[in-house]
């Protein structure tokens, strides 16, 4: 069983409070660390180191010194993957070979590109009308940023908030979600040992109500980053309002996946099975959504569900298993309470439905890829994020009878549409009210991408340039070169 502590400016440290608190791989239910509980204290430690490495040598540091550092814990990411990797598992019961094929090496990816593309100012030259004046403007640090991270992607996730906000000069402090904590807090001593000065990178495990919290209102913290769910993400845009202090979130989906007749069946069937079970479903811009063209809807539903039976859900650590287990008994709960509720307003479970039998470990949680067939999209399970291996298949008439269903939710993260006829491609991709849109393929991810998200799933961007440009305030310089005095006092 791992100890894990709290890092504060540069050291592990125990919490204020002397709690600890156990995480369990959910797996096999068996406890797999022990973990310090921060509190307000931890957290204002934390902003104040995080102040004076900003302050200090980190603030002082130019971007290529900056971003050696940032590509060397990429570097050091890639070296642990073996041990990072069990980590993520154990702590959010996802394959293994999922956590070492995507999870870790594409968090490392993210992180040496943002390492790479680590520049002091990102400005740009304006025209004015005279030429007595120039006017420029700058990009510069916030300061001291707070990051949130969620419990579906650990590192990934956390990667997002740290590598941007250290490539731009900030200093960060960074609350894991408390029950998969693992591989963030093990960042600390990786870009310790990469040559991070103390205090501009701090992580501090523990509940939102007082680790998330506290951050959202220290004063030192100039803006926040947080990804989770959109009840969540009101929250935080409460607490921010107090010191008004800026924020970006990305928050919860609900994804229409639009399956026109004349798409290619062997990728339409691929993307509607991995757009939802990458991670088990526990992902906010899966296609959760299924809609399908009436003339080919029966047969789309039955070949979906045929791979869905033939998937393999099993212990996370063995290498054959490809659907492991639900994060948490909470999370277990909520998503076959969704099954049970679709079930009762009318939908057809034509895939799953239920725990394996027998199950992969008998302490475990495990659901089967579950599909629910003939769903109204004002059913609780089309408007409402599951967050779990549940599938609902919609049919509709014709592309505007699709844009119409698959715009009808509060969400807008994300969207796919796969069809031959790129002039309806067009089309429909234009009309989605949605952040990112995949074309005949889902799930595909890249550093220089950005993720913008609408409606109810958030404020602002992430990742690609424009995520790392929300890293920094915008100034603006007006500079008068005439050498002479201007207004009244003007000749």
């Amino acid at each position: 069983m791992r100890d894990c502590k709290l890092f504060i400016n540069g050291e592990y440290c125990e919490a204020a409070s002397g709690k600890t608190y156990q995480s369990i791989h959910t797996g096999t239910g068996e406890v797999v660390a022990n973990v310090a509980q921060g509190g307000a204290e931890d957290v204002r430690r934390a902003c104040e180191a995080a102040q004076a490495a900003y302050e200090g040598e980190w603030g002082r540091m130019d971007a290529p010194s900056r971003g050696a550092i940032i590509r060397k814990a990429a570097d050091l990411i890639m070296e642990r993957l073996p041990e990072l990797a069990e980590m993520e598992t154990l702590d959010v019961g996802k394959p293994i070979t999922e956590s070492s094929n995507i999870d870790i090496p594409v968090s490392a990816s993210y992180l040496k590109w943002y390492g790479e593309v680590c520049l002091d100012n990102l400005g740009e030259t304006i025209p004015v009308p005279t030429d007595s004046q120039v006017d420029f403007s700058l990009r510069q640090p916030y300061g001291v940023v707070a990051g949130i991270a969620p419990w579906n992607f650990p590192l990934f996730l956390g990667i997002l908030k740290i590598g941007p906000a250290l490539a731009m000069g900030n200093t960060v402090v960074i609350k894991p979600a408390s029950i998969t904590p693992m591989t963030t807090l093990a960042m600390g001593g990786i870009f310790a040992e990469a040559g991070l000065p103390p205090g501009a990178l701090n992580v501090v495990a523990g509940p939102g109500a007082e680790v998330g919290e506290a951050l959202c209102l220290d004063k030192r913290v100039q803006k926040v980053f947080f990804t989770g769910s959109t009840e969540v993400g009101r929250r935080v845009i409460h607490l921010c309002a107090e010191n008004i202090t800026d924020m970006s979130m990305e928050l919860g989906g609900k994804s229409p996946n639009l399956i026109f007749a004349d798409a290619d069946w062997e990728q339409a069937v691929a993307g509607a099975v991995f757009g939802i079970l990458l991670n088990n479903g526990q992902n906010c811009i899966a296609g959760s959504r299924l809609l399908v063209e009436e003339s080919i809807y029966d047969d789309f539903v039955t070949c979906v569900a045929d791979k869905f039976e033939s998937l393999r859900v099993g212990l996370p650590m063995e290498a054959d298993t490809q659907l492991g287990s639900i994060v948490s008994q909470q999370q277990f709960d909520t998503v076959m309470g969704y099954i049970e509720a679709g079930v009762a307003e009318g939908a057809r479970v034509v895939a799953g439905g239920a725990s394996p039998d027998p199950l992969p470990h008998p302490n475990g949680l495990y659901i089967r890829p579950t599909l629910l067939a003939d769903v109204d999209n004002k059913m609780r399970v089309a408007q409402e994020e599951i967050f779990g291996p549940v599938l609902v298949a919609i049919p509709f008439k014709d592309e505007d009878d699709a844009i119409r269903i698959a715009n009808d939710t509060p969400y807008g993260l994300g969207s796919g549409v796969f069809t031959r006829n790129g002039a309806r491609a067009q089309r429909v991709l234009r009309a989605l009210q949605s952040g990112t849109v995949y074309v005949n393929c889902y799930n595909a991810v890249y550093p220089t991408s950005p993720f913008p998200a609408w409606k109810q799933s958030g404020i602002g961007v992430e990742r690609g340039l424009h995520g790392l440009l929300e890293n920094c305030r915008y100034k603006n310089v007006i500079m008068d070169i005439s050498e002479q005095p201007i207004g009244w006092f003007g000749g």
